[in-house]
């Protein structure tokens, strides 16, 4: 049995405390806030109660998994149900597309809208598909952080033609802008542009339409209370309010970290589940780290920041979906704005959030919950959030009362903000990052930072910036990568 230490209480922390304590490992998990979680945490504000992360379940199986490494089934601690519509998107012409149900659902909203594009919807499925079969089922659970297995995947890759962008993808298959920009939003959702991310991400279509869209009942929020009970029953232990100032080393091994109290906590292997370009940063000695690790941390292209509003209403917007995508008039433009040209323009796009919609518990009998996200550039911009949240702030509520949500500005309760100052801040996220590193090709697989870190015996990563990448099945596979090296390194088999 070995003493593993894990940093950072995310998804990809929590599912590798699990997996290593099933494994037989003494495990010690340690979360800054005061709340596990990582981003998945819950604020309670004015009455109305917000999940504050990741609300979208794509793979529950990942979910369960968890709970049969200990002979326990997940649906009897936490209940997931499917949403109709899984989104439904809203154009500036008033017109809408609820994406979502069964597949005759989706193809006959297409056919309202463009009926060329259900045979290309068909054939994007198809293909979705070929990539998902290589990309998750092969390769997500796959350690990348050796060059000769990335070489043997690459004519594999490069016949699903991984060079081509998520916008290059949908293009090829749909001929309608509308539905072009429905079916290309998804990289938003891990922390790239449509643009730039590589089609490999394109394999979200057939994860969504082979496992649905799920809402966990009570929030995201009970979700982790579910897996931190699951954790403390098996012997996890869970530290929180402990922030991790270095990791101590001898040599090319880490002995485990030094806190911000002073407390030193010793292991056998350390899992850090937080931002790599923070771990690279400032927790170890810049001269022990490799020269390709070096390279990773100054010239990676981070995600883009966001801007997300919490607010109640005292009354219910019964029309408004669980999830709704509110587009703006400019798509490319504004994406470029965001990630190339780092200007908070006038003009945003919009993921509307009404957990209320499933579960009337977020809120008050009679008023609703939101949180309202706009993709904004990272602190690298240099833009002062506190002239500019504010004013944000007021064009948006001003948007969603002339549409979504008329009367809003009447109706509107306990509004508060976070900005890309606060994930640093709470997150310790490299300039504010929403995701770490973005999703494009040359930050994927083995040029992405890898789960064994180079240089060192026993220093591993999981979640979103490490292989394969963001977004919740993405950091739950990361975790099942760790569990295969560590045990791998000492000549144990994984346990699923």
């Amino acid at each position: 049995m070995k003493r593993v230490l894990i940093i950072g209480s995310g998804f990809g922390g929590i599912a590798s405390a699990l997996r290593l304590r099933a494994a037989g490992h003494d495990v010690h998990l340690i979360e800054k806030l005061n709340a596990i979680g990582g981003r998945a945490q819950v604020f309670e504000h004015g009455g109305y109660r917000h999940d504050a992360g990741p609300t979208v379940i794509t793979a529950p199986f990942l979910f369960d998994e968890l709970f049969e490494l200990f002979g326990e089934r997940r649906s009897d601690f936490i209940h997931f149900k499917e949403l109709s519509p899984w989104y439904r998107f809203t154009y500036p012409d008033g017109d809408h597309f609820d994406y979502g149900g069964t597949l005759d659902d989706t193809l006959n909203e297409i056919a309202r809208i463009e009926p060329r594009d259900c045979a290309g919807y068909r054939s994007l499925v198809a293909h979705s598909k070929s990539i998902f079969d290589v990309g998750f089922t092969k390769l997500a659970h796959s350690p990348f952080h050796e060059f000769g297995h990335m070489i043997k995947q690459i004519p594999a890759l490069l016949k699903l033609r991984s060079d081509r962008t998520v916008w290059e993808l949908v293009c090829k298959h749909l001929c309608n802008e509308k539905i072009r920009q429905a079916f290309s939003i998804q990289p938003l959702l891990v922390g790239g542009s449509p643009f730039d991310t590589t089609s490999i991400y394109g394999l979200i279509h057939y994860l969504e339409r082979a496992y649905g869209i799920h809402f966990a009942m009570g929030g995201t929020g009970a979700l982790i209370k579910s897996l931190h009970d699951l954790m403390l029953r098996y012997g996890v232990t869970v530290q929180t309010n402990a922030t991790a100032t270095a990791l101590n080393h001898s040599g090319r091994k880490v002995t485990g970290a030094t806190l911000q109290t002073g407390e030193i906590i010793e292991a056998d292997n350390v899992v850090f589940n937080g931002d790599p370009m923070t771990l690279y940063r400032t927790l170890l000695p810049n001269q022990i780290l490799p020269i390709a690790t070096k390279i990773k941390r100054d010239y990676s292209k981070l995600s883009m920041g966001l801007f997300v509003l919490f607010f109640g209403t005292d009354r219910t917007y019964e029309s408004v979906a669980h999830h709704t995508i509110w587009l703006g008039k400019r798509y490319k433009e504004l994406l470029d704005d965001i990630f190339h040209r780092g200007i908070l323009a006038d003009d945003f796009s919009l993921y509307v959030h009404r957990p209320t919609a499933t579960d009337p518990s977020f809120a008050p009998i009679g008023h609703d919950s939101f949180y309202v996200l706009a993709p904004v550039p990272h602190q690298g911009a240099n833009i002062d959030w506190s002239v500019e949240e504010p004013k944000l702030r007021s064009r948006i509520i001003d948007a969603l009362d002339a549409s979504l949500l008329p009367g809003l500005k009447t109706h509107i309760k306990a509004p508060f903000s976070m900005t890309p100052d606060d994930f640093a801040a709470d997150y310790l996220s490299h300039l504010g990052a929403g995701f770490s590193i973005a999703p494009t090709f040359s930050q994927s697989a083995w040029f992405r930072f890898h789960n064994k870190a180079e240089g060192f015996e026993n220093l591993y990563l999981a979640g979103a910036g490490t292989h394969p990448g963001a977004g919740m099945p993405g950091v739950l596979s990361s975790a099942k990568v760790i569990e295969a090296l560590i045990s791998n390194s000492i000549g144990e088999k994984p346990a699923k």
